[in-house]
């Protein structure tokens, strides 16, 4: 194969599989380009070279280029320059700009004499230039110089454009490859999120003596921004938690997992519910965004005096069921945890006899859709619940479950879906 001379069907294969050779081992997108140089060298002589990507276009961190119209992401035989003394990467000039800008291939017989010109290197005298070309779009171009003059023609236009056209076939498995990581990154770390955030819910429910308890938290992503939590106070009472953030994914779980920090830190110093949530009001806005915000349902069960003293901060009222078959609603409280900065908790009380249940619960039960766009709703999880009357906190639960996937006819749900059943015995 003779340098400057025009590339045969049989020139252009064997250097296909003389490049596909070299970069069959490596995804790594600065060798594989490098080896593209490197092959063009054996064809086509030149003093300097280089594959320049508009910026925007590299989504890669080894290549990352900010205040760069352009980068310059392999280079050979060009001197180095503050960012500010580069018109060409700074702000897309010169030749290269110009291909890329134009999607035309540029031969400049000396570069002197030509108007796009913006000196990179002294001795260059002259230069040939093509688009690197993705998807009919042009990202970047492939330059070569020479410090001689005339250096180029045709024949290594087309030269140039077959290694153009390998290069942008480069770069778009490289980053692809790149993605691929990322994603699996990504994945391992939503499982360790996952994983961790597993372990600040309960592994299971309590003995409590006098008492049936259970509960659940099925998150849509991986991670979710749903809580509940029993927390023991003393031998006599328990703290029963159900909260709800506002969002979903990773932002809702980290203030989630913020929330149930303060609040356990809060109830080593006070168990007493409005004042719990009198200063947990003011602490949140120090962990989330002014449009965040939690519905929370804080509960002081005492199991001596079968008493549950509670606030609710705008939280889904749980639902006392009776064992007469009476209904009531656990609203009393205040507005959701950071609305209102000076807002005001008040606490109420009930007692709970034999046979009584309470379902606390999070929109994510409610809110389930069906394919008619039908919603679940509170009047269908009354039903279940009232069916399900003399079952156990477990069945109640599994009844609810399996009611809610057999009306939207789907294992997923479009929300968190958190619930809690206390049943005194």
């Amino acid at each position: 194969m003779h340098k400057g001379k025009e590339l045969s069907a049989e020139d252009k294969y064997q250097l296909l599989r003389d490049i596909s050779f070299k970069i069959k081992d490596t995804l790594d997108l600065n060798v594989i380009l490098n080896l593209l140089l490197d092959a063009l060298k054996t064809v086509l002589d030149y003093d300097a070279a280089g594959i320049f990507v508009l910026s925007e276009h590299i989504e890669h961190p080894d290549f990352y280029f900010p205040g760069q119209k352009i980068g310059g992401i392999a280079k050979r035989g060009y001197e180095d320059h503050p960012l500010e003394l580069d018109a060409m990467l700074r702000e897309g000039k010169g030749i290269v700009g110009y291909v890329i800008n134009t999607k035309r291939s540029v031969i400049a017989e000396d570069v002197r004499k030509d108007k796009r010109y913006v000196v990179g290197r002294k001795e260059t005298l002259s230069e040939i230039a093509v688009p690197v070309i993705k998807n009919g779009e042009t990202i970047g171009a492939l330059d070569v110089e020479s410090d001689k003059l005339s250096a180029f023609d045709t024949h290594h236009l087309e030269i140039l454009q077959f290694f153009a056209d390998a290069a942008a076939i480069s770069l778009e498995k490289a980053i692809l490859h790149h993605q691929i990581l990322e994603n699996k990154k990504l994945e391992e770390q939503l499982q360790i999120a996952k994983e961790v955030q597993s372990g600040l819910l309960p592994a299971q429910s309590p003995e409590v003596e006098g008492y049936d308890l259970a509960g659940v938290c099925i998150p849509t992503y991986e991670i979710g921004g749903d809580y509940y939590d029993y927390i023991p106070l003393d031998e006599n009472n328990l703290a029963i938690v159900i909260a709800d953030v506002s969002g979903d994914g990773v932002p809702a779980a980290l203030i989630m997992a913020a929330f149930r920090a303060m609040l356990r830190n809060q109830l080593k110093m006070n168990d007493q519910p409005a004042e719990i949530m009198n200063l947990l009001n003011e602490q949140i806005p120090e962990v989330s965004r002014k449009r965040d915000f939690i519905t929370a349902f804080y509960g002081k069960l005492n199991i001596k005096n079968h008493n549950l003293f509670y606030t609710n901060c705008g939280h889904n009222p749980p639902i006392l069921l009776r064992s007469s078959g009476k209904l009531e609603f656990l609203e009393s409280g205040g507005p959701s945890l950071n609305i209102i900065k000076n807002a005001q908790y008040i606490s109420s009380s009930i007692e709970l006899f034999p046979g009584d249940q309470i379902i606390f619960y999070t929109d994510g039960v409610t809110e389930i859709f069906n394919r008619d766009l039908m919603e679940f709703g509170f009047e269908r999880l009354k039903e279940v619940i009232l069916k399900s009357k003399n079952m156990s906190a477990c069945a109640i639960i599994d009844n609810i479950v399996e009611s809610t996937k057999n009306f939207s006819r789907s294992k997923l749900y479009r929300d968190d879906f958190t619930l809690i059943v206390l049943r005194r015995k």
